[in-house]
């Protein structure tokens, strides 16, 4: 039986454990007394150092390499990739229309074209039906490190990776403008204890953030510094926030928003009238199943029945057996499919067969959902204050542990469901039946890469959002809002009665076409056309295409609750988006003048996150970071002032735009210009 504390793994436990690549000396005796800093053991120096080796943060590294910087990067697990390798969600995202036209940031193409190459050119060989693309997460870990080299090589740049290395405090200048160093803690297994990758995130989380050596973990406490270089610039080097939850925002003190923002002509869908920063979307522990020839067998997790009652296939489909119905969800990710295939199909993707391996990631299932001050994942700022993660050495990475702890016992269960289950949630008792034939991975060289069968982090849809620096029009921040991209109709009568009359004509005026005919005419509300098109940004580094898309939190606690539902209102924003960019200006915090952020924490409104938040946006962004920071260095400058001075025309920011075009990372989609105001030959579609 699976104790709730001590999870164990489920099915084959398998050999060898990941090699760390950093060396490092021999662990100095256990720390005491107050959690400040003490002396380091190492002192690091680089150019550019990215907190954060998901797929942004690997994409900065990437780009930053080839300019030729010395780069440190540093990662709470031993694997880059994020979402497609440590998180599990190896199945990329990407919208048709951005697809087919393969229109994408050069670096992101060309780890499609890896992953066809490690296939012998088939791109996608789960044959999953949710993707063009799925593939298995060890996979992607080897090949983005073998993309970081090539690219060291081809830039004559220098990569210093850290893996199983946190962030623990920022050290500033005077004026709190520039953040002078970091440190890090890097852990390693003490002496006679299991490997890394042994037991789930919640078991070490906190004891990884801790300077102290424990029974469990050896510390190793690194200072990041800047390298000397000969450069006379306004900074000596910089930092890049791609962690997942945006931590380095939170230990910095810049401005930041976290969950549901309120009701504005900006945010219309939105469901509040005041922020509530504890729903946010739902993470998700990933793990794999193997289809089997036999029944295997399943031993019932001791905490199954507190997570039964969630479980769902989700929504009805007519005509649906209970085998088709466990046929779609086991293809829906599926990341490996043997040979020969079945010819026996549903949704257009061969059905289930001895030997494939499918990765869940299931709304109704695997996703865990809090959505209350007394659950929620990311602590809110008073959470942290409340809990000292905002003393000095006192972070402890920003998350509430009991959360992780529940979500790893949730997917397990889930697991267990798929399995054995008979109870459906949403569609009642009469469409779920055991499928028995299936083996739950585990073990170290298994598709997570670990011993008990969890990605090794869980896929976090949403973090805290940093608010950007006040710029024309936008008083108190700049951010990236719903209104700017979606392909919602305004028109609906929701709106109106929704908003009321004031806020129902700010938002037409917000969305229409001629802005400035509707305003002198003072034209109605109902009457004012509506542009089809998304917002265009003179700043723009990158690009982005998804549907804004929620996992929306439940709305009681536990999320698991019997009878419990998602919050009402969240999934409105639900739909179709027109392409859109990445504003410099989404990258840059208040405040710090060497910090920019990548990631899922650019400045967005929740509802803006729920669409760039997908692994080509994740990677561009990256990008966009890497290119900012290379141009600041070599003009001299600081990247805010690349836009302080919007809408006047910046010629060096039209330089920064251009070398990016030039070197195939696309700054705006082909025929979405100012002058085209109809945008609709854009697949609205998934």
């Amino acid at each position: 039986m699976l104790q709730r504390g001590h999870l164990r793994h489920i099915g084959v436990f398998c050999g060898t454990a990941i090699a760390l690549f950093t060396s490092w000396p021999l662990a100095t005796p256990a720390q005491t007394g107050p959690a400040v800093a003490p002396p380091p053991d190492a002192v690091v120096d680089c150019e550019i150092l990215i907190i954060g080796g998901g797929l942004a943060g690997t994409a900065a590294a990437y780009e930053s390499l080839k300019a030729g910087h010395t780069v440190c990067l540093t990662e709470l697990t031993d694997w880059v990739g994020g979402q497609i390798s440590s998180q599990g969600t190896s199945a990329l995202d990407e919208y048709p229309r951005q697809r087919q036209l393969l229109f994408y940031a050069a670096g992101y193409k060309e780890l499609r074209d890896r992953i066809a190459a490690t296939y012998d050119g088939d791109l996608n060989p789960g044959k999953c039906w949710v993707s063009a693309t799925c593939f298995m997460p060890e996979d992607a870990h080897q090949i983005l490190w073998t993309m970081l080299a090539d690219a060291a090589r081809q830039g004559g740049g220098e990569l210093k990776w850290f893996p199983n290395t946190v962030p623990k405090q920022l050290e500033f200048n005077a004026d709190g403008s520039q953040i002078t160093s970091t440190v890090g803690i890097q852990h390693r297994p003490a002496p006679g204890t299991a490997p890394l990758n042994t037991e789930p995130l919640s078991q070490i989380i906190e004891d990884a953030y801790r300077y102290d050596d424990s029974a469990r973990l050896e510390k190793h406490i690194i200072q990041f510094v800047p390298a000397a270089t000969e450069s006379d610039g306004p900074a000596d080097w910089y930092v890049i926030e791609a962690t997942e939850t945006g931590e380095v925002i939170a230990m910095a003190g810049v401005p930041y928003r976290l969950g549901l923002d309120p009701v504005s002509q900006l945010n219309p869908s939105s469901p509040v009238t005041s922020n509530d920063a504890y729903c946010t979307q739902g993470f998700t522990y990933t793990f794999a199943m193997e289809s089997t020839a036999e029944p295997q067998p399943h031993n019932p997790p001791e905490f199954y029945p507190e997570y039964e009652p969630y479980f769902s296939y989700e929504r009805a489909r007519e005509g649906y057996s209970p085998q088709d119905y466990y046929d779609f969800v086991f293809t829906y990710r599926r990341i490996w499919s043997a040979t020969p295939r079945r010819t026996e199909r549903i949704i257009g993707a061969p059905r289930p067969q001895v030997g494939d391996i499918s990765m869940q990631n299931w709304t109704w299932g695997n996703d865990y959902r809090p959505g209350t001050a007394a659950d929620n994942l990311i602590y809110a700022h008073e959470q942290l204050l409340a809990t000292g993660q905002l003393d000095t050495g006192g972070w402890l990475g920003g998350l509430r542990t009991d959360a992780l702890a529940r979500g790893e016992e949730n997917a397990l269960s889930y697991y267990y469901w798929l399995a054995i289950g008979t109870t459906d949630s949403q569609l009642g008792d009469d469409v779920k039946e055991p499928f028995p034939n299936s083996r739950f991975l585990s073990g170290y060289d298994a598709p997570m890469g670990t011993a008990h069968g969890l990605s090794k982090h869980p896929y976090i849809r949403e973090g805290r959002r940093m608010i950007g620096r006040p710029t024309y029009g936008y008083d108190d921040g700049f951010e990236i809002n719903e209104v700017d991209f979606t392909r919602i109709d305004f028109s609906d009568p929701f709106y109106a009665e929704h908003l009321g009359p004031r806020l129902f004509l700010a938002l037409r005026r917000e969305v229409a076409s001629r802005v400035i005919e509707a305003v002198l005419n003072d034209t109605p509300a109902a009457e004012i056309p509506q542009r089809r098109r998304a917002r265009i940004y003179p700043d723009s580094v990158g690009i982005a295409n998804y549907t804004i898309d929620f996992h929306p939190c439940m709305l009681e606690s536990p999320p698991e609750k019997p009878g419990n539902i998602e919050r009402p209102g969240v999934r409105q924003a639900h739909g179709p988006s027109y392409p859109t960019q990445i504003p410099l200006r989404a990258l840059i915090p208040q405040r710090v003048d060497n910090l920019l952020v990548a990631g899922k924490s650019i400045a967005t409104s929740t509802i803006a996150a729920a669409a760039y938040r997908v692994h080509s946006f994740e990677w561009s962004v990256g990008v966009g970071a890497a290119a900012t920071i290379d141009f600041a260095l070599e003009q001299g400058i600081l990247p805010y002032e690349l836009v302080d001075d919007l809408p006047t025309h910046e010629p060096l920011l039209d330089q920064l735009r251009w070398g990016l075009e030039r070197s195939g990372n696309p700054t705006q989609f082909p025929n979405t210009t100012m002058t085209n105001e109809d945008w609709d030959a854009w697949n609205p579609g998934w």
